[in-house]
C-alpha cells in the first residue's frame, strides 16, 4: 500500500514521451476511415515509469488518451547511482530485451522504444539489447517487464533474511 502512495504522489511530475503513432484504416462500404493509435511512455525520471495506448480519429486526442492510460500502468523500479542493480532479461510477445548495468559516463546505449522507457525511468547509464520483434508496442512492454523484475539489494537481503553486508560480501 505504501508503494501506491509513493507512485501517486509522483504523478504530478510525470513527463511523457511519444514512442510511436500508427495510422490505422477501417474499410467500410463508404470507403476508408482513418484513425490513429499512439503509444506513450510516462515517467518521473526517479524510478517510476508506465506505458499507455490511445486510439482516436485525431492524433492529439490519441496521444492524450495514451497519457491517461499510461498513468494507470505505473511501476516502480529500483535504481542504483543512475544505473540498474543487476542485469535482467524481459519478454513480451515476440520481443526480447536484455538490460545490463553500466559504469558512470557510459550513457544510455539503447535504441528506439527501449531508450524512451529507460530515459523516462531515470536511468543514465545502461547497456541494452533488443532481440526478436522490433514492434514498438511489444518492445516497450518487454522493457517494462525487465525493469519490473529488478530487485534492490535491500529487497534481496529481506527475502533471504540476512544482512545487507552478506548480500554484497557473502
Amino acid at each position: 500500500m505504501a508503494e501506491n502512495k509513493a507512485i501517486r504522489s509522483s504523478e504530478t511530475e510525470l513527463k511523457d514521451r511519444l514512442v510511436a503513432v500508427n495510422r490505422v484504416t477501417k474499410v467500410t462500404k463508404g470507403g476508408r476511415t482513418f484513425g490513429f493509435a499512439a503509444i506513450v511512455v510516462v515517467g518521473n525520471e526517479k524510478g517510476v515509469v508506465g506505458h499507455g495506448l490511445g486510439k482516436s480519429k485525431e492524433v492529439a486526442e490519441a496521444v492524450t488518451k495514451a497519457i491517461e492510460d499510461a498513468k494507470k500502468n505505473l511501476v516502480e523500479v529500483p535504481l542504483l547511482r543512475g544505473t540498474i542493480p543487476h542485469e535482467q532479461a524481459g519478454k513480451y510477445g515476440g520481443a526480447r530485451v536484455f538490460i545490463k548495468p553500466a559504469s558512470h559516463g557510459t550513457g544510455v546505449i539503447a535504441g528506439g522504444a527501449m531508450r524512451a522507457v529507460l530515459e523516462s525511468v531515470g536511468v543514465t547509464d545502461v547497456l541494452a539489447k533488443s532481440k526478436g520483434s522490433s514492434n514498438p508496442h511489444n518492445v516497450v512492454k518487454a522493457t517494462i517487464d525487465a525493469l519490473s523484475r529488478l530487485r534492490s539489494a535491500q529487497a534481496i537481503a529481506r527475502t533471504r533474511g540476512i544482512s545487507l553486508d552478506k548480500v554484497y560480501n557473502g
